[in-house]
């Protein structure tokens, strides 16, 4: 968690940087569209500080009030700083508009386009690295960090290249349509930040995380793991809560059960990096004995016949398997 601290704290600090470089070339060219860049640039500030409160916040222990912790606050964070990039992107595309009818002379475009040049290659490469801790780490709130800044720096790129052309073309009128496709550019990626986010608040299955689980049981499967269903997966932050159904035999003891369910859980933890497993076991029936692997079984009502391979359309549905076939 410390790690986490720092890289929002680094990414804070550098924001703060970088939206002081770009008011700079504002101030030098009065450009509408560096402008537009400037602006947003508060933004990442802004989204920073809120990241760097909610990785403090996530990081706390869990307590009788948040039983599951509080990392389902990185969601709300991503969603937060999507609503801000949305916000940002709206007021940019109105007043590009407004300066297409009146618009301000503008001067020193190729100072101002090599600040924005520099602005946009620091964000990128610090972007760029977020993401990537981001997914090592599991925070959601690094890697929407990280996205933003990656889509500050392409847009930072693009502008540099509009402006180098209004400065070779004279064509000052491009200023206001750059600012406009930037803004229309920062909104779609702030509806995408959100999406995101609501999907981790309302526990919208991460389907690469499932079929992961469903491909660790299924190499390690045993015969006595009848089957597996209703296997459902939550994220709260970093931690990965799994719970799901185990049919057994049901003349195993208590303590033949509690072994079969802890090497579950350890083959999952081993495979999947901060995983919380609950377990609840089924006693098999008769109608399982077609599919079951238990050699000389002492209650087999009928032969194998049939080979189920766990998928994760059998695997999430909360039936066993002879009733999803």
């Amino acid at each position: 968690m410390k790690s986490k601290k720092q890289l929002i704290f680094l990414s804070l600090a550098i924001g703060l940087l970088l939206m002081l470089v770009k008011f700079i070339a504002y101030f030098i060219t009065h450009s509408n569209a560096i402008l537009t860049d400037a602006a947003e640039s508060i933004v990442n500030v802004i989204a920073s500080s809120f990241a760097f409160y909610s990785i403090y916040l996530s990081s706390q222990p869990k307590d009788q009030n948040h039983p599951y912790g509080h990392g389902k606050v990185e969601f709300f964070s991503a969603f937060v700083e999507g609503v801000l990039i949305i916000i940002a992107g709206i007021i940019i595309f109105f007043k590009s508009i407004y300066n297409a009818f009146y618009p301000q002379e503008i001067k020193d475009l190729f100072d101002g386009s090599l600040l924005i040049g520099l602005t946009g290659l620091v964000n990128g490469l610090l972007g760029f690295y977020l993401v990537n801790r981001g997914k090592v780490l599991n925070s959601l709130t690094l890697h929407a960090d990280g996205k933003h800044l990656l889509t500050d720096a392409v847009s930072s790129f693009g502008l540099m290249l509009g402006l180098l052309v209004m400065a070779f073309t004279g064509l000052n009128w491009l200023d206001s349509l750059i600012s406009m496709g930037l803004a229309l550019y920062i909104i779609s990626n702030g509806y995408k930040l959100m999406r995101l986010s609501v999907g981790g608040l309302m526990d919208e299955s991460d389907v690469n995380i499932v079929e992961n689980v469903i491909k660790q049981l299924s190499i390690n499967r045993r015969p006595a793991w009848i089957d597996v269903h209703n296997l459902r997966i939550q994220r709260y932050g970093d931690a990965i809560h799994i719970d799901c159904h185990v049919t057994l035999p049901y003349y195993f003891d208590l303590n033949k059960v509690h072994a079969e369910i802890t090497d579950i859980d350890k083959i999952i933890n081993e495979n999947v990096a901060n995983t919380e497993l609950f377990i609840h076991t089924d006693p098999c029936v008769f109608q399982c004995c077609h599919y079951c692997n238990v050699e000389n079984c002492p209650v087999r009502q009928e032969p194998k016949t049939k080979e189920i391979a766990w998928d994760i359309d059998n695997v999430t549905k909360n039936h066993k398997h002879f009733e999803v076939i």
